[in-house]
């Protein structure tokens, strides 16, 4: 059975999840995130628990569809933060996470990795939200088998759906990370572009003029255009325009009718899986 009528919709038809990474990164992004979900495009979005604005997304959630970000990086230069549980290995030298995936990969402890992602999962429930998938902050822990297991192990414990990339290969990351996913009764999207570059709309776009049959799940990053969002750097721009473009963008809401999807949230997926 495909996933489609797993979810009891035609085998052909074209479903779309659009999701909204990193809530509670910024001020800004709960903000965009929150419009979005209630008076834009998305469906869904995923919180980073260890993010310092985590628990003021908290006071603006209504039950929206929303799942843990799994996240063990910090990337940007100027704005830090680091693991909810002591775990030493998930450090930099600088302070906080990481901020590279190679820097996480040469250096963290699985076990410490597998203790850090269940608290951040453990808050999230303990802050009230109806958690329905997970999904890696940066993909940290989606291409690397040690880690990959962590993610799998969750996926099981909490009877939550993951997201997986489609444009990597078994054979480029080395493993079957899709296969052993499904084995365990885990479901995911059937179509999900791995690509993190900064800024949506030619990727967003381009995904909806060639959307394949199943669930395809598209995401963007959206913030309001305040000082602090700024701050961060030059790659603001493309998250303010995220914003824009899944509020009332009427070229994106053209590409959507135009491709003849109906939008769906995580939530559809975890009731499945779910209900077996």
């Amino acid at each position: 059975m495909t996933l489609n009528e797993r979810l009891g919709h035609p085998a052909d038809a074209r479903l779309v999840i659009v999701s909204c990474d990193d809530l509670g990164a910024l001020h800004a992004a709960n903000v965009a995130v929150f419009d979005a979900l209630r008076n834009g495009a998305a469906t869904c979005a995923s919180l980073m628990v260890p993010a310092p604005w985590a628990r003021h997304a908290m006071t603006l959630y209504r039950g929206e569809d929303v799942g843990v970000h799994l996240t063990l990086n910090s990337e940007h230069e100027n704005y830090r933060w680091g693991p909810l549980t002591h775990a030493p290995t998930l450090l930099s030298g600088d302070g906080g996470f990481p901020r590279t995936i190679d820097d996480l990969w040469e250096h963290a402890d699985p076990s410490e990795v597998l203790r850090e992602c269940r608290a951040q999962v453990s808050r999230a429930i303990e802050w009230g939200v109806d958690v329905t998938h997970l999904a890696p902050h940066l993909t940290a822990i989606t291409l690397r088998p040690e880690f990959f297991d962590v993610y799998l192990e969750l996926a099981v414990e909490f009877r939550l759906p993951v997201r997986l990339p489609s444009t990597i290969t078994e054979e480029q990351a080395g493993f079957p990370f899709r296969r052993l996913a499904a084995d365990e009764g885990v479901l995911f999207p059937d179509h999900f572009d791995h690509d993190w570059r900064g800024g949506s709309r030619t990727r967003v776009l381009a995904a909806l003029a060639s959307l394949q049959p199943g669930v395809t799940e598209i995401h963007v990053q959206p913030c309001t255009d305040t000082p602090e969002v700024r701050a961060i750097g030059a790659v603001a721009e493309s998250w303010i325009d995220d914003h824009r473009l899944v509020t009332g963008d009427a070229e994106f809401d053209a590409a959507l009718r135009a491709s003849g999807a109906s939008t769906i949230g995580y939530r559809a997926l975890r009731d499945a899986m779910r209900a077996g």
